[in-house]
């Protein structure tokens, strides 16, 4: 689901020159958030491990020929980037939708969305330590300010939150851990695989994965033929499109910036609400909506400018056997 932030300063010449990728990934988290309406009213007729099983299926059978024509890159990867791409597959697309979604099942509907929050935190702790990502003081104000606008756009009463389930907290915990590790990871790659081969393998290992995961949470493997249509719908536009867009622009993104464009996504979702699902937004809501499109718009054209770079990063390292001479995919 939800299946995350940072700026490079390697000098890049010709075709490898690309502009910053901030808006597409928050144009893909932002359709992320567009599954509420397809998402609720599937849970409560389908098990949350069936309905990513599905996401999955149909998504492998719509990529095949892409993963099929990119085997070769993926065979050359070195053991760091199979890791890496088995982690995104298996843990990020996987594992980390059906705990988030089965966190709720426990009646505390508050701990799963405010722990959503410490995704960008954590994936910028992960892209200092492995990808080497400096964040500049000047960064400070637009991760204080998107996150303060998320949390208000999450809980329409911001003063009144208690966390009622423990089980719960620690499920979202961990689905948010895997997202932001997701992020640092996608970006890893991003100079190994192709951007289409990161989305292809990412559904094709989380397959597998989702299956295993039907089986322990004993789901059922074939979900109700009238269901299909929400469910493929689910899985081209919010899942499918919004990772082919996620991934082109996280190869020019890093990853601590690339994760505060995500919180497009609780912006989206709640518009979502108001439109489709009669819910209604509160004017710290509305503000927090504010608060994060400004943000996340302010930093995307901040990192425009090279005088003005809010996260110093070097290039990810390139995964690749020694074979292949370290050459990055065409």
């Amino acid at each position: 689901m939800m299946p995350v932030m940072a700026e490079t300063t390697e000098a890049r010449t010709g075709a490898d020159r690309r502009r910053d990728g901030t808006g597409w990934i928050a144009l893909a988290a932002a359709l992320w958030g567009s599954d509420a309406y397809l998402r609720s009213h599937l849970v409560e007729s389908i098990p949350a491990a069936t309905v990513v099983l599905a996401e999955h299926a149909i998504a492998v059978v719509i990529l095949l020929p892409l993963i099929v024509r990119t085997w070769r890159q993926v065979a050359r990867l070195d053991t760091r980037g199979l890791l890496a791409l088995v982690a995104i597959g298996a843990g990020a697309s996987a594992l980390a939708t059906v705990l988030f979604t089965q966190a709720f099942t426990y009646g505390d509907y508050i701990a799963p969305a405010l722990l959503q929050q410490t995704q960008p935190l954590i994936a910028i702790a992960g892209a200092w330590l492995l990808l080497g990502e400096r964040p500049r003081m000047r960064f400070t104000p637009f991760v204080v300010v998107a996150l303060i606008g998320a949390y208000l756009v999450v809980f329409a009463s911001p003063g009144d939150v208690r966390v009622e389930s423990i089980r719960g907290a620690l499920l979202a915990l961990a689905a948010a851990t895997l997202w932001g590790s997701g992020t640092v990871l996608g970006r890893m790659l991003s100079t190994s695989l192709t951007f289409g081969a990161i989305t292809g393998w990412r559904f094709a290992i989380g397959l597998p994965a989702s299956l295993v995961l039907a089986l322990l949470w004993d789901a059922p493997i074939v979900p109700p033929a009238e269901d299909l249509p929400a469910l493929a719908g689910l899985a081209i536009g919010p899942g499918l499109l919004s990772l082919l867009l996620y991934y082109w622009g996280l190869r020019s993104t890093p990853a601590a910036r690339a994760t505060l464009a995500e919180l497009a996504y609780p912006v989206t979702a709640a518009l979502v609400g108001v439109i489709f699902l009669s819910q209604h937004l509160t004017g710290t809501q509305v503000l927090g909506a504010v608060l994060v499109a400004g943000s996340v718009t302010a930093l995307a054209l901040t990192s425009q400018r090279r005088s003005t770079m809010t996260v110093v990063a070097p290039p990810p390292p390139v995964l690749v056997t020694a074979t292949d001479g370290g050459r990055p995919p065409e």
